[in-house]
Formats: structure tokens, sequence, C-alpha cells
């Protein structure tokens, strides 16, 4: 196996441990673009799993801002040696991709470092947007060939729609760490309160600003859905991981469901026939 191999095997390796998901999803890429996505996804998963890897904010800071620099071309050199950077390096080369979206993501998770509270609705789509809208904008790139398939719009409302589930979803990793990500002003509209989400206490008051995320994230997704078709045809498979947002959604608003329970996913067998019947769609 060449070194790039080696690079791009550990991009799909760690994909597959952190985002199962997005790897599941990356299956139906054609095989001369698929270790491409996954190297783009890597990065992301390297992002954001800093905050369990380091004892403080500054030590997180110093990892993403190496990041930073390696992906502007500052430590070039050293980011070879690395696989996930090498990885991302490679696929952004190839395909002539903006080094500076990705940039843009590392910067926006610098806000997972710390445990202060997500300001507004506002702020909280445009954390989506840099992290998650733009995976898919860059994935979408990659299943071109390079050349501008359209579809920025569906793209950035694929990425709020998608990042406001996950939050949900990731409710309680954050309450271990004593982070809302729950907009305050949502939380306000209903009666909750920062510190009680941040403590990982539920309320009734929680689950009605939840429901209003909820509904956010479904007006994003059928917004989404309806310009798909501004794809191009060949792109559209790096849009399949939005057909797990409703499933998704319809499993938080079952009778019972508690936001910090440890987290059940859809089984694995659901997922893959969600992901094949939307392929099919394609």
């Amino acid at each position: 196996m060449s070194e790039a191999q080696t690079d791009f095997t550990a991009c799909e390796a760690l994909v597959r441990e952190r985002q199962r998901d997005r790897w599941l999803a990356s299956l139906f890429a054609p095989a001369d673009v698929r270790a491409h996505i996954l190297a783009l996804y890597a990065l992301d998963a390297e992002a954001a799993r800093v905050p369990e890897i380091v004892s403080q904010p500054t030590l997180g800071e110093i990892r993403l801002q190496w990041w930073s620099e390696t992906l502007e071309g500052e430590r070039r050199a050293e980011g070879l040696s690395h696989p996930i950077a090498a990885a991302v390096l490679d696929t952004l080369a190839r395909f002539h991709l903006p080094a500076s979206a990705l940039v843009a993501l590392i910067e926006a998770r610098r806000f997972d470092l710390y445990a202060d509270p997500m300001p507004s609705l506002n702020d909280l789509e445009g954390y989506c947007g840099e992290t998650c809208s733009t995976l898919f904008r860059l994935a979408s790139f990659v299943s071109a060939g390079g050349e501008d398939p359209g579809g920025s719009e569906a793209a950035g409302h694929a990425g709020v729609a998608w990042g406001l589930t996950e939050i949900m979803r990731a409710l309680p990793l954050h309450a271990r760490r004593s982070q809302c990500y729950v907009p305050r002003d949502v939380l306000a509209r209903h009666g909750a309160v920062v510190e009680a989400v941040a403590a990982g206490v539920s309320s009734p008051a929680l689950l009605q600003a939840l429901g209003e995320l909820r509904a956010h994230a479904r007006r994003h997704l059928a917004a989404a859905q309806a310009r798909l078709g501004d794809v191009a045809p060949p792109a559209r498979v790096a849009f399949l991981p939005l057909s797990l947002v409703e499933p998704r959604l319809a499993r938080m608003e079952r009778a019972g469901w508690e936001p910090f329970a440890p987290a059940a996913d859809l089984p694995q067998w659901r997922q893959q026939f969600i992901l094949w019947r939307a392929a099919r769609r394609l």
C-alpha cells in the first residue's frame, strides 16, 4: 500500500469510528471520489474531538491553530507527515477546493473548547453553516470532479438542518462538558435557563425549546430538499446524509424521549436502508 493510500485509509478508519453515518453515506459515492469525501469528513472529526483529548482550552487552541496554519500552507511540510492532513491537502489540490472554507470550519470549532452558551439561534445557524454546510458544499464539489455543481443554497440549508439535529442528539455529551448549544434566546422564549441545560437537567420548558429547534430544522430540511434540483446530478450523492435528518427528528418526538439520556441512534440496518432508498432517487 502506498503512503497516499495509507493516509486515506486512516481517514476512512477515523470517520467509520467517529461519524459512522457519514461513512455509510460515503459508500454510495463513486470509488474515485469516495476517499476524498472521507478526507473532508475526517478533518471535521479530527477537529470535533479536540475538546475530548485536551486538558484545557489553551491546548485545544494550539491544536486548532496548527490545523489552520497547515491548511493555509504555513506548515505544509509538517502536514504532509500527518495522515489526515496529508489526505486533506491532496484533496484540496486535486479538486481545486478553497482552503479558506476549511479554515473557517476549524475557526468555528474553537467554540467547542469553552463553556460559553450559544447566544442566539442566528449564532447557532452560523456555527452550523461553517461546520456542516461547508462539508455538504465541498463534498459536492468533489463529487462533481472539482467543478462547481451549483446548489450553494441547498448546501446552506442542508448544513443547518443536519447541524441542529446533531446538536440535539449531542445534548448528553455537551452536558458532560457543562456546555449549552441550545440558543439562549430560544430557551428564554420557553422559560428555560442555560444553567439547567448545561447541568443536564431536563424540564417541560426545555422540551418546548427543543420542539422549536426541531421545527426550525425541518424548515431548513424542506428548503434544502426543494433546492436539490439545482445540484448537478453527479454531486447529489454528497447530500445523502440529509436523508437521516427526518427519521432522527421523529425519534426525538416519541413519547418518553429524554434529551439527556444516552443517545440511542437509529439502528445501523435502518440507516443503511434509508440511505439506500435515498440513493436510488438521485
